[in-house]
């Protein structure tokens, strides 16, 4: 008998931890669902916005090509190269290269927020220099990532929602925020940058001077 109640003791034990274990692990389920939904349409609208992206970037460079072919400057140095997947843009300006990419949303994140309201986006980088030549040798995401960062000159970040605006982040101008509508956020975004790296320019190299920005 004693081990009949010790065997119904165990059922109702077991029962319990299963109820509590489905409970709790469904909070997560639900939570990573509802990541994995935001990630999904902010990835809409990151590649809505970088296909409008690309088409800016190429009119800002038949932009300058004419403004230097009609000073009598060959132009041969500037021009625009686009992967097939679009999910790079290599503009090379004279002496200036600029890459734009989207090759940093390989998984559900977030921007930080003091008050913890964190903002679900996903993110186009602009990077100094030719992405394929910075990736050479490249064995991860955390490689990768390490070196967009490195080469960082700004960030567009794009949330989940349509109605709610894009947050660009200049590098040389810290945590400062800009927000655009999602509508005018490729061409602001393309013309930040090109004027931010254009309308600068180069040291000659002492120790850790490498560059200015306007």
């Amino acid at each position: 008998m004693l081990n009949n109640y010790e065997s119904f003791d165990n059922s109702e034990t077991s029962s319990r931890k299963s109820a509590l274990i489905q409970e709790r692990v469904g909070l997560v389920a639900a939570h990573m669902y509802k990541q994995f939904l935001d990630y999904q349409h902010a990835t809409v609208n990151t590649n809505e916005i970088f296909v409008r992206m690309i088409e800016d970037i190429q009119a800002v460079t038949e932009i300058i090509k004419e403004a230097f072919s009609s000073r009598n400057v060959t132009t041969q140095n500037i021009y625009v190269d686009t992967d097939p997947q679009k999910s790079i843009v290599i503009m090379n300006i004279l002496w200036h290269k600029i890459s734009f990419t989207t090759r940093c949303n390989f998984q559900p994140q977030v921007l930080y927020r003091e008050n913890l309201n964190h903002l679900f986006s996903t993110r186009i980088m602009a990077i100094k220099g030719n992405y394929n030549e910075i990736m050479i040798g490249v064995k991860d995401h955390k490689e990768e990532m390490a070196r967009l960062l490195d080469e960082e000159i700004a960030s567009l970040f794009v949330p989940a929602e349509t109605t709610h605006s894009a947050i660009m982040k200049i590098r040389h101008l810290g945590s400062r925020e800009i927000q655009i509508n999602q509508m005018d956020a490729a061409r602001e975004f393309v013309l930040k940058v090109v004027e931010s790296v254009c309308g600068g320019g180069f040291y000659h190299e002492e120790g850790s001077r490498k560059s200015f920005n306007i």
